[in-house]
């Protein structure tokens, strides 16, 4: 049985620290997650990896990266996907169906082909959220489309091109991001569209994915709860989530150190657990703040320990 932390932590750099290696020994989070700031070139990027599993002694170890294309790519010291943005593929989608799989399928198999080579086994793809005119730029060339069906059916592929290459995938940020006008890096934003045109067009691109995880989005959706960005709320999470768009697999807190959570480090943390977040994910690499939530988050509930068993049944 799989008894690790509820919790995905980021690295501070490109090898690993004497205190994370006590952390990944002792207090094993149940993944990490890497960004540009831990990655130097391909020969370090495996070394990195292998030095990970090596201290968690575990071959499948769950490592993610936000490979996303555009702006969020951060395989760009091995190749620059700045150029592939979630945008760009979804115009590609527009003016030319059978092109835009032929490319996308080749773009896919590249950067699936990377991600084995060194690793990695959860590319945190694809962005689902709906894009609008007045979108957060955070956002805009993130999102495949201004057009529910458009996202869902590229996001069906996506997911499907991924699984095939036996990388897993992070649908988000679930229940749809689009309408935010504000970065949830630094601020909360709040929706208040009515529940009908939420469910018509945010919600629907989330609905019946094959994907094995989702993460939140830091959103307060005010015709559903009013007081509680999605990520701290019992009532997105369980009727809007899990009941409405039907998401059984693993639910990913967004980053709980995002200035949109207002609360301190501990209370983000487990306000996300208690809304029912399986993992929480920590990104700054911040030792101080890593061994602080070791202390109080739990190791992962039977739910989480049989969808990881299904991740690992994945990979092989």
């Amino acid at each position: 049985m799989i008894k690790r932390k509820a919790l995905i932590f980021g690295l501070k750099g490109t090898t690993l620290t004497k205190a994370e290696r006590k952390i990944l020994n002792h207090n094993t989070p149940w993944g990490i997650i890497l960004f540009s700031r831990n990655i130097k070139n391909i020969i370090q990027l495996k070394s990195l990896i292998s030095d990970i599993r090596k201290n968690t002694k575990d071959l499948n170890y769950p490592i993610l990266i936000d490979q996303e294309g555009g702006s969020v790519s951060r395989l760009n010291k091995i190749i620059d996907f700045s150029f592939f943005s979630q945008k760009f593929i979804g115009e590609l989608y527009s003016r030319n169906m059978n092109l835009f799989y032929h490319y996308y399928q080749i773009y896919t198999d590249i950067v699936c082909g990377i991600l084995r080579m060194v690793g990695i086994n959860i590319n945190t793809v694809p962005v689902l959220d709906v894009r609008r005119k007045y979108s957060h730029k955070i956002i805009f060339t993130r999102s495949f489309s201004s057009s529910a069906a458009k996202v869902s059916k590229i996001g069906k592929i996506s997911v499907e091109l991924y699984n095939k290459n036996k990388i897993a995938t992070v649908v988000k940020h679930i229940p749809g991001h689009g309408l935010s006008k504000q970065d949830s890096h630094f601020k909360l934003p709040i929706v208040n569209l009515k529940k009908k045109l939420l469910i018509k067009k945010d919600f629907l691109p989330f609905k019946n994915t094959k994907s094995l995880f989702a993460m939140t989005a830091h959103v307060v959706y005010s015709s559903y709860d009013s007081l509680n960005a999605a990520t701290h709320s019992k009532i997105i999470i369980n009727k809007v989530i899990r009941k409405h768009i039907g998401f059984k697999g693993i639910i990913i807190s967004d980053d709980i150190s995002m200035k949109a959570l207002k609360h301190g480090l501990i209370k983000n943390a487990t306000k996300a657990l208690d809304a029912g977040c399986n993992l929480i994910l920590h990104c700054n690499g911040n030792i101080k703040e890593m061994r602080e939530l070791i202390k109080f988050i739990p190791t992962i509930d039977r739910f989480t320990q049989k969808k990881t068993s299904l991740f690992y049944n994945f990979l092989r």
